[in-house]
């Protein structure tokens, strides 16, 4: 059914590049507002257009600084409810927290609920995100949830550029299921790394289940933070006689030592997405080439707020 509700778009400050560039991809202009800080740090949010009765989409990836973007994503959506608007979608692309969505060890937070808490009880109708690090996070929502693919994104530009001698490297034996799905796209082999983690953001790869020599490689994931399993992925693969390593990631959270060690890394090349921005500077550095999923989140607004399915977004999900 479609809503007769006229629906608008409108951005936080944590990526604004990649909300004009889905503005651009929907033909949707993005509805004007202020946002600011006071000299103490407190966000000030005012929506400058009519909004009443509206169905409005919030693009706000809660990255670094992860605690700033989540605030002024809550305030906007306050000053919205306040507005009168129909409903409130937010498309977070990037799902801060999403790494904590267990309990760990005895006395430790749920956190990735405690976001899906705040979000909900301040008002959100609905989400739409990309890649969660972990599926689960959909069901500490009690409203409709649209978890998409980036790596969807990432599977259609690499396979554009034929490559051959093809295999597709999964970093873990957790991100099997999303390698096989995007090896299956590309018709290539598949491998997978064995490795044990000592310490939080420390990886030690210890041996690779297929045959990677003479073979050019892609490791795919969902996320990069500190670099150091995909640097030592790298490294095991080219020890192991393949001829090229590469990596499709659709998270570059890239903090702490990332780039340095992604720039002296054995890595060909980075293939990312869009969904947190990323200087030209660091992008040259560490070789990395970006990949927007604009059209994708601008098409996936559109066919919500049309009442069409989202079906044909979820390829990998596809197990012929």
């Amino acid at each position: 059914m479609i809503d007769s509700r006229p629906f608008r778009l409108i951005s936080g400050t944590a990526n604004l590049p990649l909300a004009e560039k889905i503005s651009q991809s929907s033909g949707i202009p993005l509805c004007r507002r202020t946002i600011k800080r006071f000299s103490d740090g407190e966000i000030f949010v005012q929506i400058e257009e009519t909004v009443r009765s509206s169905d409005i989409y919030i693009i706000q990836p809660t990255c670094p600084p992860v605690n700033d973007n989540l605030m002024e994503l809550l305030i906007m959506i306050d000053a919205l409810k306040r507005s009168s608007v129909g409903n409130i979608t937010v498309v977070m692309p990037y799902y801060g927290y999403s790494r904590q969505d267990r309990k760990v060890s005895p006395r430790t937070p749920i956190s990735a609920k405690l976001v899906a808490d705040l979000l909900t009880r301040a008002g959100v109708n609905r989400m739409v995100a990309l890649d969660l690090h972990a599926g689960q996070i959909q069901g500490y929502f009690d409203i409709p949830f649209d978890n998409l693919y980036g790596l969807e994104v990432l599977c259609n530009h690499i396979g554009q550029q034929v490559i051959k001698d093809l295999v597709i490297v999964s970093p873990d034996a957790g991100g099997v299921l999303r390698a096989r799905a995007f090896a299956q796209r590309l018709h290539a082999n598949l491998a997978i790394i064995d490795k044990r983690r000592p310490r939080p953001n420390e990886s030690a790869v210890m041996h690779i289940i297929g045959d990677v020599a003479d073979y050019n490689c892609i490791i795919v994931d969902d996320m990069v933070d500190t670099a150091g399993t995909l640097c030592n992925a790298a490294a095991a693969i080219k020890a192991a006689g393949a001829k090229s390593v590469m990596a499709a990631i659709t998270h570059g959270v890239l903090s702490g030592p990332a780039i340095e060690r992604l720039a002296a890394s054995r890595l060909d090349k980075l293939f990312i997405t869009d969904t947190i921005p990323l200087s030209e500077e660091k992008q040259t550095q560490a070789r990395i080439e970006v990949v927007s999923c604009a059209h994708l989140l601008g098409e996936a607004i559109k066919r919500i707020h049309q009442g069409d399915t989202l079906s044909t977004l979820f390829h990998q999900n596809d197990e012929s």
